[in-house]
């Protein structure tokens, strides 16, 4: 029993292991019982109409092992209906993108024989998240065997084993020689061509891909930077009035990478077929609690939570924890300073080498500091959010994107504004810079690369020893039972989150002040390229498979690099305003100068909202075709009408 394209477990011929859900150690018998039929249930009866097996025990059971794992998988047909009521989006045979229907299924592109290889794994395990997220509870009152796990008719059943802990995880399974294949083209092989986005989405989902499309797309947009930014830095340019081209540049830059940006992004949606895909009705979320009541949307009975309280919790709690934060924030930066100012006092006094290194010293600590801070802030923002008790994981996502984004830009940028725009002092600028984006792009190697594959080697090797007479665990199929427990214990993936952050904040160093440093460009560029081969090695082999995630766009992260180009705007302004190359324009006028400063920051404001309606979101040949099926679908709805009239 290896694990292949097709397992049989128990007996039960052409069964294939998707999904494995682990089960409490201790969790009651009848409870088991109970969920496993409700899985099996026929969907008229208000069940999955799934499939599910027992794991057995593994190569060498330990006695801490948890005996209660179970594989789902459907079969074609069942996984066929499942993708109709999701509302699917595959290849028609006109080459268009639409809605599967089982009615019209000889008609997509792919769909041959009895269409088993139409759908592929990623989908067929986001069908079966589906119909588990949707099972719900019908007459019964609480779990079998768990009085306090209440349940009401409507309620999700898997939320609430996963709000309970008597569900401990769901995930779905890797396919060893696909994820070999991807593996291969990804990352193993040294080449110049771009990633196998097609075959990450294909595996993952469109979520990830799109999170690794942007990351391509934005180390080659920032190509042009790092070109015009050596020889600035390689002539050695100190005269600060060289940079006002340089900040021009920016300017116009930061708004245009972000506008096409847009356009590849609803490109890549269209061919994968998420642009015009409906999304489904949002659950509430496992951890959200309140008073019983009436959905009325659903009609369905589920707990209500008044918006009141939770605006009365994020403005009388949240917001005032934000705001202590950001002054401690403050606290630390004028300690850097004063530290900044002793240590410059002393080289000063007696300059020598080590004092040359002593000037450094602040800056990398200042850094390290900043890092910590962002750690320990983003686990407060977390624990705040959750206690908010946001109904929807979409509101609950957005809310605590904001904390994040707010304190981690203050904490990154704060003390550059202040070298910039209080001391003036350029050369403290280039070098704060420099010093920030080198630390922190050191830790982010640190904690991103090197830390994961040394967890995952010494996982490989605690496996390796457990199941005797297996040479490379790469390389060897595993038996089943010890494949799935080997995935189980696995890091659980937390979603591209952190990996956005860092982006963001990347193209914040880049787009505020690179006028002054011109090699952060080339510096991002680099980090860029390493963070491609850390990420593609740990979604392959030190994280479980996440579920895909049928994204059309990057959402939220969109507006927040939009309005990271906006503070570069104004931010780019007033360093072009205080370059002596500037100021000999208005020698005895401050007024004018700051002035004429925002007149030109407001009327470039303007173009970048003008570029905004000019550049359209969405290419005009995806527009034509998505028009082309609304009208045929609207079309075909007036012929059932007519005959169902006539008839």
């Amino acid at each position: 029993d290896a694990l292949g394209v097709v397992v049989t477990v128990s007996g039960e011929p052409g069964f294939e292991p998707l999904v494995v859900l682990e089960l409490a150690s201790d969790i009651k018998e009848e409870a088991v019982v109970w969920l496993l039929s409700r899985i099996r249930d026929p969907q008229q009866n208000g069940g999955a109409e799934l499939l599910v097996e027992h794991l057995g025990p593994g190569v060498r059971p330990q006695e801490k092992e948890n005996p209660n794992l179970f594989l789902v998988g459907a079969s074609w047909q069942r996984l066929l209906s499942g993708a109709e009521d999701l509302g699917l989006f595959k290849e028609y045979s006109d080459g268009s993108m639409r809605g599967f229907t089982c009615s019209n299924k000889h008609n997509f592109k792919d769909f041959t024989g009895d269409g088993d290889s139409f759908l592929s794994m990623a989908e067929c395990q986001h069908i079966i998240k589906h119909e588990l997220d949707t099972l719900r509870a019908r007459e019964e009152t609480h779990v079998p065997g768990y009085p306090q796990a209440k349940l009401y008719p409507g309620k999700s059943i898997i939320r609430r084993l996963q709000s309970k802990r008597i569900l401990i995880q769901m995930f779905p399974l890797h396919h060893k020689e696909e994820l070999k294949r991807l593996s291969f083209s990804w990352y193993q092989k040294v080449r110049l061509s771009l990633q196998p986005l097609d075959s990450i989405r294909h595996y993952y989902g469109e979520g990830q891909a799109l999170y690794f499309g942007f990351l391509e797309y934005f180390t080659f947009a920032l190509v042009p930077m790092a070109l015009i930014g050596v020889p600035y830095y390689l002539f050695d340019w100190e005269d600060y009035d060289k940079y006002v081209i340089f900040a021009v540049f920016n300017l116009v830059w930061c708004t245009v990478i972000l506008e096409l940006w847009k356009r590849r992004s609803a490109s890549l949606a269209y061919q994968w077929g998420t642009l015009s895909r409906k999304q489904a009705f949002e659950e509430p979320r496992p951890g959200f609690h309140g008073v019983l009541g009436f959905n009325p949307v659903t009609g369905r009975e589920e707990p209500l939570y008044s918006n009141a309280k939770r605006q009365l919790r994020i403005y009388l709690v949240s917001l005032p924890f934000v705001l202590l934060c950001l002054y401690l924030s403050l606290y630390v930066m004028m300690v850097y300073f004063l530290l900044e100012g002793w240590v410059l006092s002393i080289h000063d006094e007696n300059p020598t080498f080590w004092t040359g290194v002593l000037l450094f010293i602040p800056s990398v600590a200042y850094a390290v500091v900043i890092e910590a801070m962002n750690l320990i802030y983003r686990y407060a923002a977390e624990f705040l959010t959750e206690w908010e008790n946001h109904r929807l994981e979409s509101s609950y996502q957005n809310h605590l994107v904001l904390k994040v984004l707010v304190y981690n830009f203050f904490n990154c940028f704060a003390s550059l504004f202040y070298i910039a725009f209080v001391m003036q002092d350029m050369v403290l600028l280039r070098q704060s810079l420099a010093t920030l984006l080198i630390t922190s792009q050191i830790l982010n190697q640190f904690m991103e690369a090197f830390l994961p594959y040394w967890l995952q080697r010494r996982r490989n090797k605690k496996m390796v020893r457990k199941v005797q007479g297996r040479r490379v665990l790469e390389d060897k199929a595993l038996p089943l039972a010890e494949q799935v427990r080997l995935e189980a214990d696995m890091s659980t993936y937390l979603g591209t989150f952190d990996d956005y952050l860092e982006l963001f904040l990347l193209f914040g160093y880049v787009s505020l002040f690179s006028c002054v440093y011109p090699l952060a460009a080339v510096l991002v560029v680099l980090n860029n390229i390493t963070e491609v081969y850390s990420d593609a090695f740990k979604m392959c082999h030190v994280f479980k498979r996440p579920f895909a995630d049928p994204a059309a766009n990057i959402g939220v992260w969109q507006l927040a690099f939009e309005a990271m180009s906006v503070i570069a705007v104004v931010t780019n302004c007033a360093l072009i305003g205080m370059s002596p190359q500037v100021r000999a324009y208005f020698p005895h006028s401050e007024t004018q100068l700051i002035l004429w400063t925002v007149a030109v920051e407001h009327g470039l404001l303007a173009l970048k909202f003008i570029l905004t309606f000019l550049i359209p979101d969405v290419p005009k040949h995806i527009q034509i075709k998505l028009a082309r099926i609304e009208f045929e679908s609207l079309e075909a709805l007036k012929k059932k009408v007519c005959l169902f009239v006539l008839g």
